[in-house]
C-alpha cells in the first residue's frame, strides 16, 4: 500500500471550508491572485501539489481542495482503481453518469471562489479541472469571480455514448457563454489524442458551442512522460514531461500559467 508522501504537502497551510452544505479541507500555498486546482482521481496526489507550486510560483495564491482520497498519497493503480469504484458507489456530491448537468459539489467549489477572491483580489480566480473533475471550471463560471477556467481532460459524463456531452446544465453553459461575450473571457481544454476518456467529441461540442472563446489543445499521445505504466492522460500532472523543456506538454503547461497569470492579474 503506497503511503502517505508528507513531503509532498510541505509548505502548504491548511483549512476547512464549510459553505453550510459541505464541509472539506483545502490545502493553500503562494500569495495573489487566487487559483482553484481541483484534483483528478484518486486525489491530491503529489503531481497534483506540483502543479500547484507550478502556480504558486507564477504570483498566485493556489487553493487545493481535497474532495476524495488521501492528500499526499502518490497515485498508484491500486488506489485509482479503488477511488473510482468508491466514487461510483457513494459519490452523492458527484454526477457521473449523465450528461446536461453539473455535480452537486461545484456549488461548494463556487462558495469557496467567491471567499478567496474576496480574501486574495485581483481581476478574478481561476480553476482548473482535472479528468472526473475537468468540467467542473466550466460550470463554476456562475460564479462572477470565476474568470479564467481551464479544463484539463474533462472525463465527465463518464459513459461512452455521452461522450460529446458536458457535465454542465444548459443553464450553466449559457451563463458561460454570455460572460464570455461580455467580458472578453475564454477557457482553455486539454487533451491527449488517443485519449478516451476524454474524447475528442467533447472537445468538438465545447468548440461548436464557444467557438474561438475555447482554446482547445489536443497533444499527440507521443509527448506524453514515458514509464508512467498508463496511457497519455493526465497532462499537467503524471504525463507532463518535465525533461524536455521543447515537449508539448511543458508548452500547453506554461499556456496554462501564462493564462492564469493574465485574467487575475498576477
Amino acid at each position: 500500500m503506497a503511503k502517505i508522501n508528507d513531503e509532498a504537502l510541505t509548505g502548504f497551510t491548511k483549512f476547512a471550508f464549510d459553505d453550510g452544505r459541505w464541509k472539506r479541507p483545502v490545502y493553500r500555498i503562494g500569495s495573489g491572485p487566487a487559483v482553484i486546482v481541483i484534483h483528478e482521481i484518486p486525489g491530491l496526489h503529489p503531481q497534483v501539489l506540483q502543479f500547484a507550486r507550478d502556480v504558486a510560483a507564477e504570483g498566485m495564491t493556489v487553493f487545493c481542495p481535497s474532495l476524495f482520497g488521501k492528500p499526499g498519497k502518490p497515485a498508484s493503480d491500486g488506489y485509482i482503481t479503488g477511488m473510482m469504484l468508491r466514487l461510483a458507489c457513494v459519490g452523492r456530491e458527484f454526477t457521473i453518469w449523465a450528461g446536461g448537468r453539473s455535480s452537486p459539489i461545484v456549488d461548494w467549489l463556487r462558495a469557496l471562489a467567491r471567499k478567496v477572491h474576496a480574501e486574495c483580489g485581483g481581476k478574478g480566480v481561476g480553476a482548473v479541472g482535472m479528468c472526473f473533475t475537468g468540467g467542473f471550471a466550466l460550470a463554476m463560471m456562475t460564479e462572477p469571480s470565476v474568470v479564467a477556467p481551464v479544463l484539463a481532460e474533462p472525463s465527465l459524463p463518464a459513459v461512452r455514448k455521452r461522450g460529446a456531452e458536458l457535465d454542465c446544465s444548459p443553464q450553466e453553459l449559457a451563463t458561460a457563454k454570455a460572460r464570455m461575450e461580455a467580458e472578453d473571457l475564454s477557457l482553455i481544454a486539454l487533451r491527449f489524442e488517443g485519449d478516451a476518456l476524454a474524447p475528442c467529441a467533447r472537445f468538438q461540442t465545447l468548440e461548436r458551442e464557444l467557438g474561438a472563446r475555447a482554446e482547445l489543445h489536443t497533444l499527440p499521445d507521443a509527448a506524453a512522460k514515458r514509464g508512467t505504466g498508463r496511457p497519455p492522460h493526465s497532462v499537467l500532472t503524471i504525463h507532463l514531461d518535465r525533461d524536455d523543456p521543447n515537449g508539448e506538454t511543458l508548452k500547453v503547461h506554461r499556456r496554462v500559467l501564462d493564462f492564469f497569470k493574465e485574467r487575475t492579474g498576477a
